[in-house]
């Protein structure tokens, strides 16, 4: 019998979940402070935790963290009442399965809870480490035909490219570059899709009967991405209680994929520096060497270049790997293929929360490509997957789109003022503009434009506020006040 943990300072919720999860075949334990938690996960293990964002003690991305590290291969699922893509984002991107906001459907956290687990299993039976793709996919024989490209993997699953000039770009670098050795960097923001880009590399690579494996690297502490990367040896430090293989040899013979590589320590970019120059890799605590054949593909969203001229990036490794560099253009400057998305993620979500939904209406079409889609693919994903299951109709309807969509109320860092601020016309005098009191109030034109100028920044420093206060130069206390200003959650 699978077990699950339930972390959430709400005491109803606990009670709500335990009962409806024993109910449907599961163990369950709650707790509600994240310390407590963590206790529990000393003493036992657990397949799937369900963690709140939003605990008394510890906030969601530390317990992540911290479950993480004891239990690597533990599943973990982000709830919160706070519906931001933005915390979406960066929870998956840091382990999590998946992030549900509140209210909980029954319906929908069963679904959730079923696939997370179902990858955990896969993931353990594979023996390999696995990070959530950037666009996930389903079932060739479940999808309708789209307008866009796309590409069978061997195992029937369907990876989709869109129909704009980048798409086409793009398609043109992976054919160009998968049939040889080289070692490739992928840039481009957060959710735009590096990680499905380095898979479609390897699947059409010598290499694509052999393992795929991804790291995150940004969510690796400098003790554990020795270990997770290289392996070690039973005994080599507290906690090491047998002998583990790192993700360079279970990648032997096919690909590793680097997500966010400028996260890695200055130590374990001279470990990896080896691994470039000689091709072997030495456990931690071992005085063995053990060769690997590997090809090596990273990511960020940094500027390596940048990072290496302040120090903080080695720049020998830098031109060992950028060997090829492909930059993934960000959603909101690719009109022409959101809807080939969306619709993709749409065959996803009637799959997982078993509805057939058949499309959009027209409004909802045009709302979902004016949208600037801060958190690309993914941030589509997740608005297209709670529309699906908040229509009852055969058809998306706008009303059913997060109202940050149906009535964007920021600037963007390329608008002028006049864009932020909501234009009405009156029935009675069709043609004359009719401006809101608060909108056209200069004072939330500028807070509006200040709000976009602190998320696109955030955005580009992967959501590093020490980086993204530099940036933007003023001091980590200016920087969180203004983010309690803005009701901006990281």
């Amino acid at each position: 019998m699978e077990k699950i943990l339930i972390i959430d300072d709400n005491n109803d919720i606990c009670l709500l979940l335990e009962r409806f999860l024993t109910k449907q075949g599961y163990k369950t334990a709650s707790v509600q402070r994240g310390d407590d938690g963590l206790v529990l996960l000393r003493k036992e293990s657990f397949e799937l935790v369900i963690c709140d964002f939003k605990l008394p003690d510890i906030d969601g991305l530390e317990m992540l963290r911290r479950i993480k590290v004891m239990h690597p291969t533990t599943a973990v699922i982000i709830i919160t009442g706070y519906s931001d893509v933005r915390v979406a984002v960066q929870t998956v991107k840091h382990g999590a399965y998946d992030y549900v906001t509140k209210p909980l459907y029954p319906d929908e956290i069963l679904y959730t809870i079923k696939g997370a687990l179902e990858r955990r299993g896969q993931s353990l039976s594979q023996a390999k480490t696995v990070t959530p793709t950037a666009v996930p996919v389903v079932k060739s024989s479940t999808v309708k035909a789209t307008s866009g490209k796309s590409s069978l993997t061997p195992d029937g699953k369907r990876f989709i490219f869109g129909k704009s000039r980048a798409a086409e770009q793009l398609q043109k670098h992976i054919d160009l570059i998968a049939p040889t050795d080289m070692s490739v960097i992928i840039t481009g923001e957060t959710g735009t899709g590096k990680e499905f880009v380095a898979n479609a590399i390897h699947l059409k690579s010598k290499r694509a009967d052999k393992p795929f494996v991804a790291i995150d690297c940004g969510a690796l502490g400098k003790e554990l991405a020795g270990s997770e990367l290289f392996g070690h040896v039973k005994g080599s430090f507290t906690g090491a209680m047998s002998d583990k293989a790192g993700s360079f040899e279970y990648a032997n013979g096919g690909t590793i994929f680097l997500d966010e590589i400028g996260n890695l320590s200055y130590d374990n970019q001279i470990k990896l520096l080896r691994v470039l120059q000689e091709r072997k890799i030495r456990r931690i605590g071992s005085n063995q060497d053990i060769p690997v054949d590997v090809r090596i593909i990273v990511a960020t969203n940094e500027d390596l270049r940048e990072a290496v001229r302040q120090g903080k990036f080695r720049e020998d490794i830098y031109h060992r790997i950028a060997e090829f560099e492909m930059h993934l253009s960000p959603l909101r400057e690719r009109k022409a293929d959101v809807m080939i998305f969306a619709e993709h993620f749409l065959e996803s979500a009637n799959q997982q929360l078993e509805k057939d939904i058949l499309g959009f209406e027209e409004e909802a079409k045009e709302k979902l490509k004016e949208y600037y889609w801060h958190g690309n693919l993914r941030e589509l994903q997740n608005v297209v997957k709670r529309a699906v299951l908040l229509t009852q109709g055969d058809y998306i309807e706008a009303d059913v789109l997060p109202q940050e969509i149906i009535s964007p109320q920021y600037l963007t860092a390329e608008d002028t003022g006049a864009s932020a601020i909501q234009i009405n016309y009156d029935p009675a005098r069709p043609g004359v503009p009719v401006f809101s009191q608060s909108a056209a109030n200069l004072k939330s034109v500028s807070e509006n434009a200040e709000r976009a100028a602190i998320l696109k920044v955030l955005e580009k420093t992967g959501y590093n506020k020490t980086k993204a206060a530099e940036v933007l130069n003023i001091d980590r206390k200016t920087l969180y006040n203004k983010l309690k200003a803005y009701d901006i959650h990281l």
